[in-house]
């Protein structure tokens, strides 16, 4: 099987919804099975972005809100979107400090994923981030977030528990779960 061949044909495709964030398209397709069919698509016009904050005594923060598109509330580690043309290091540093208040030293790649690729292209990036001084947060007006600043372990507790189901915040605490597992990270100063 030759990975690199797109086994789907696109006979006409048509933008159905457009904004700021987001654009749909419905694509006539033949599928393939060699079916005609039909596929949508959403496109996000920024990157998804998160940050696992983590300081030398092993504590994270969790953010807070209701979720429109859930209707429910949800835990998640900070979260939000990061303009093309800045840097996404640069966009987790902004996040980071509008929702908690923190400003990290230490920024590293935690890992990049596709949070629903059967009908979006939308891509994340999540960062560890380390040497935190809090300051002052400054969240978006059209959000209500409750900050919650726990031990990781606690935190994990959590998202085995199923209170924590946002994908990004998932994948971002098995990993760093991982790495403190295997010795790739450690608390303390010298973490």
């Amino acid at each position: 099987m030759n990975e690199s061949h797109n086994p789907w044909t696109i006979l006409s495709q048509q933008s159905v919804y457009d904004n700021k964030w987001i654009g749909l398209t419905e694509f006539q397709v033949i599928n393939p099975g060699g079916g005609k069919g039909i596929y949508g698509k959403v496109h996000f016009k920024n990157l998804a972005i998160g940050v696992l904050p983590l300081d030398e005594e092993g504590n994270t923060w969790l953010v807070g809100q209701y979720r429109f598109t859930l209707d429910q509330y949800s835990w998640e580690i900070p979260e939000g979107g990061g303009e093309p043309d800045v840097t996404p290091v640069e966009s987790a540093q902004r996040e980071l400090r509008e929702e908690t208040g923190l400003v990290a030293k230490e920024w590293t790649p935690l890992l990049e994923m596709h949070l629903s690729n059967s009908v979006t292209d939308e891509k994340a990036t999540v960062f560890l981030a380390r040497q935190l001084e809090q300051h002052e947060a400054m969240p978006e007006e059209t959000e209500q977030l409750v900050v919650r600043k726990l031990p990781f372990e606690e935190v994990f507790e959590m998202m085995q528990k199923g209170q924590i189901t946002d994908s990004m915040s998932v994948a971002a605490i098995l990993k760093v779960k991982l790495m403190l597992m295997n010795g790739d990270l450690i608390f303390g100063k010298n973490g």
